[in-house]
């Protein structure tokens, strides 16, 4: 049979797409793969179309193409994307494939509805609202209190994510963000229906300060398997906030995990999630009580996978396509975890990068599984709220907690993305 991926440019999903291939390769199945001008894309697939994922009727119309071309039936759709998800629910709906809804895919894009679909699926969360205008947000923020959070209302397409202490940088922020946010995201497939229901507005969000989490699930016939969960041992206070560290197993009470898992189920059921992977962010305040930030129908970003996959032994990607083809995914991790995860590194100013150093080094440390760099001396680099992706990675693993810290502290000295 043949296998849709539906892509956008991504480097640090190449390790994503190259186990899709192996996957299929091994099962006999043909690699379709659905993206704008793919270039390194191209070794991993067995037939392409150069379309924007953006475009959802496009990528429909691509696709259809696609199959009529293929000798083999199409019996699965897949998106390792979260900007793909409204265009894979589209396609699917149209083959009669399985894939998460189309409302389904817009509510996990839309913060707003994914906040009010938690707030009918009594999932606890922080405080939220919208604010169109300047007063507005005055009026939100008296009511959820100092210190709060700005976010943009389209998933994850800008890094305009501020948390604001008080009236004044209320007053000094709001403007900055909203502007930000809807600005230079035309392309998203969501944008002209929400540019004309919120009419530019923007959340306001309750500060919860404590851990953050991240948990990986898939979900198989409606029923929740969380694989696992990772901590983010580096503090995220802000002002922005930006993903830096994550370290599975988790070493929060068991207790705490168990209410985590329970309400990772509960988040996916409220924004209608029922099949694939899904990638869900907690914070866990002085009370101890979890409290959902978002989730999304897709695998966690970055090397969120081969951090699960080293930890646990189970194959995300694996178990997503064979979700989506009507196998019974391999769910069954390894009887110890492995403690692993991953840093990821950002430059500490705007610039050109004029040297990269510690990368030969880090590369020898036999904990170390896996380095990427996605940019080069010479380019240009931004720091938050200008810039949204990481400039590189590596995943790293460790035969105790002790030694993962290590670890951590070894690789975070010597790594280094010097600017000019």
């Amino acid at each position: 049979m043949s296998i849709i991926v539906l892509h956008k440019g991504n480097a640090s999903r190449r390790g994503h797409l190259e186990k899709a291939a192996e996957h299929a390769k091994r099962n006999g199945d043909r690699l379709l793969l659905v993206m704008k001008d793919p270039t390194w894309e191209k070794e991993f697939a067995d037939a392409l179309a150069s379309v924007d994922t953006s475009d959802v009727e496009a990528t429909v119309a691509a696709v259809r193409a696609l199959a009529a071309a293929e000798t083999e039936p199409v019996r699965a759709v897949v998106a390792f994307v979260g900007h793909a998800v409204p265009a894979a629910a589209a396609v699917a709906a149209d083959l009669g494939l399985r894939c998460v809804s189309e409302q389904a895919a817009r509510t996990v894009r839309d913060k707003y509805a994914m906040r009010e679909a938690f707030t009918s699926g009594k999932v606890p969360q922080p405080v939220y609202g919208l604010a169109r205008t300047l007063e507005e947000a005055a009026t939100q923020a008296a009511r959820i209190g100092f210190p709060l959070v700005l976010k943009p209302l389209i998933d994850n397409d800008t890094g305009y994510l501020r948390r604001v202490d008080s009236m004044a940088e209320l007053t000094e922020y709001f403007p900055v963000v909203q502007r930000g946010a809807w600005s230079g995201i035309a392309h998203n497939p969501l944008y002209a229906w929400m540019a004309e229901t919120y009419d530019s507005a923007i959340l306001l969000e309750e500060y919860l300060s404590g851990a953050e989490v991240s948990v990986e699930s898939i979900v198989v016939d409606g029923r929740a398997h969380v694989v696992a969960i990772h901590d983010k041992p580096v503090p995220m206070e802000g002002p922005y906030f930006v993903d830096v560290h994550y370290a599975t197993p988790s070493r929060l009470p068991a207790e705490v995990q168990e209410r985590i898992v329970e309400l990772t189920a509960a988040s996916h059921r409220a924004v209608g999630i029922d099949t694939g992977a899904v990638h869900t962010e907690f914070r866990i305040p002085s009370d101890g009580t979890p409290r959902i930030l978002e989730t999304a129908a897709r695998l966690g970003g970055g090397p969120v996978y081969q951090s699960v996959l080293l930890s646990t032994g189970v194959d995300m990607v694996a178990a997503v396509l064979d979700v989506a083809s009507g196998r019974t995914p391999d769910l069954h991790p390894q009887p110890t975890p492995t403690p692993a995860g991953f840093y990821l590194f950002f430059a500490e100013k705007a610039g050109r990068i004029s040297a990269i150093s510690g990368v030969e080094e880090a590369s020898r440390n036999p904990c170390v599984h896996e380095l990427s760099l996605y940019r080069k001396v010479g380019e240009s680099v931004d720091v938050p709220p200008h810039v949204w992706q990481s400039h590189g990675h590596v995943v790293f693993t460790a035969d105790s907690d002790n030694g993962f810290v290590e670890t951590f502290d070894k690789l975070v000295n010597s790594i280094r993305i010097e600017i000019q």
